[in-house]
């Protein structure tokens, strides 16, 4: 009843958005007639391995000349570490167990028909809505990449080559292909062409737009031009210090790189079989080559904006939907509640000069609440994040105490990870239990704690350290708030 109410809520506002009276924001400001317009950035597998997250190996040019226009938000952390649940959250707003999507088999309007997503309220308040690339996944979605958040039909064209699938040349399912073709070859600059193609079309017309940009790189397989190889020598290219699972932790809070594992044909599918040393250091040099090509096709897209003369109406976000373990853990995946899983880049540009960083904990359902914020349109109530604005614009140190994160194992358990700026506390539940359950302490498994000032690399759990005795208790009561919170009565 509440989802109809606000569905009819959000038509009444969409028959009558194309006038954009003047109002006044969530921050009191009154905002101009015509609100902004949105440049919504989607890079899959992106963690923040960039110039302007403090890594200057990586090159990322035009990511960071963005960074240098813009906020950027260095504790960020996705709601899921993969790639159903982590974009569901962030284009509805809403944490996985309220959309249901903790897989990447399970539909959201089969969970939740009525729910308002992000693009579908933009386009509802008069704005042109479209979409090229990777925005939700397609698993969790009709064919049409959730028909009812665009003005224009979506083509899932889902990659551009002779071969058809994710290899440009190969026919073999290899975990990379480094091969002598033109950006223009790949499905990532086939996102480019047809973005600008519709950047150009919004530029001619008077109506805001929501302008959706998904990438498939970094993802799997590491497919690149050859000349983003060669970006990086073999020297560049280093094992991480820690490849082990961290003392202390429950078995099943580490995995053993299934997707790479079950997928590839030359990964070793044995679990007990370790990936050979020079194997690790190429998927280590093919995740480097894609980002830095992904920073290129991301330039296009922005110098045509650029040109276009929309840069100064228009709100950049650009966000990776989540994190990847490169080796550290011994693994080569996402799938955990560990920071290299979960930690997500998420910069947001305005051309207004508010320029930053910050290190306080913000996560992806903060997203949506941000953009109608900075676009000057009124934010939907039931959403659970919070709006960025004020730590953008420096009125605030942080926005909220702690980002979380979640991942199920074992088929019966749920991991919740609370990040501060200093720890992350992981709490498993078992039964099945999910936030919307009642809570009871005899369902905890098990739990984790990891102190980034004194252990960064997560070697140790320090649950049952004297030391943490008391950030351990304040931790299972911020969990317990939380689960209160949202507990359905």
């Amino acid at each position: 009843m509440k989802n109809l109410l606000f569905l009819a809520l959000f038509t009444i506002l969409g028959s009558t958005a194309c006038q954009f009276n003047s109002k006044t924001n969530e921050t009191g400001k009154k905002t101009e007639d015509k609100p902004k317009n949105i440049l919504f950035i989607a890079v899959d597998d992106l963690k923040p391995l960039l110039g302007c997250y403090g890594t200057p190996l990586i090159k990322t040019p035009n990511i960071d000349k963005l960074a240098s226009q813009g906020y950027v938000f260095k504790n960020n952390h996705c709601q899921q570490a993969v790639c159903g649940p982590s974009r569901a959250s962030i284009l509805t707003g809403k944490r996985p167990d309220y959309t249901k999507i903790w897989d990447l088999k399970t539909l959201i309007r089969d969970k939740n028909p009525d729910i308002i997503t992000m693009p579908q309220y933009f386009k509802q308040l008069g704005y042109q809505t479209a979409a090229v690339g990777k925005i939700f996944d397609f698993r969790s979605v009709d064919e049409l990449n959730d028909s009812l958040s665009w003005s224009y039909k979506y083509d899932n064209f889902k990659h551009h080559s002779d071969i058809g699938k994710e290899y440009v040349k190969s026919k073999e399912r290899a975990s990379m292909e480094i091969t002598n073709v033109p950006d223009s070859m790949t499905a990532d600059g086939e996102v480019v062409r047809r973005s600008v193609k519709y950047l150009k079309k919004f530029a001619k017309e008077d109506k805001p737009f929501f302008m959706a940009v998904g990438f498939y790189k970094p993802h799997l397989p590491f497919v690149v031009p050859q000349k983003y190889w060669d970006l990086y020598s073999d020297e560049d290219i280093k094992l991480p210090p820690y490849r082990k699972a961290p003392v202390g932790a429950p078995r099943y809070a580490t995995q053993p790189s299934w997707e790479l594992r079950g997928g590839y044909a030359d990964i070793p599918k044995d679990y007990n079989v370790e990936i050979p040393v020079q194997k690790q250091l190429n998927l280590i040099h093919g995740y480097y080559a894609c980002v830095s090509f992904i920073d290129q096709q991301i330039g296009r897209v922005l110098d045509e904006l650029d040109k276009l003369g929309l840069r100064k109406s228009t709100v950049i976000v650009l966000w990776g939907d989540h994190g990847w373990h490169l080796g550290d853990h011994d693994m080569f995946c996402k799938h955990t509640n560990y920071e290299q899983a979960t930690r997500s880049p998420l910069i947001f540009s305005t051309f207004k000069g508010k320029t930053g960083s910050t290190d306080s904990p913000t996560e992806f359902v903060d997203v949506y609440p941000t953009l109608c914020d900075l676009s000057g349109i009124k934010t939907p109530q039931d959403l659970d994040g919070k709006s960025l604005v004020p730590l953008i614009e420096g009125k605030v140190q942080k926005i909220k105490d702690y980002a979380v994160s979640q991942f199920p194992r074992e088929g019966n358990k749920m991991g919740y990870a609370f990040r501060d700026e200093r720890y992350r506390y992981v709490i498993w539940v078992k039964n099945h239990f999910n936030s919307e359950k009642h809570f009871d302490d005899s369902l905890v498994d098990a739990e984790e704690l990891y102190d980034y000032n004194v252990d960064p690399l997560e070697t140790k759990n320090l649950i049952s350290d004297n030391k943490y005795l008391k950030t351990a208790s304040n931790f299972r009561k911020t969990a317990k708030d939380f689960f209160k919170k949202f507990e359905k009565k």
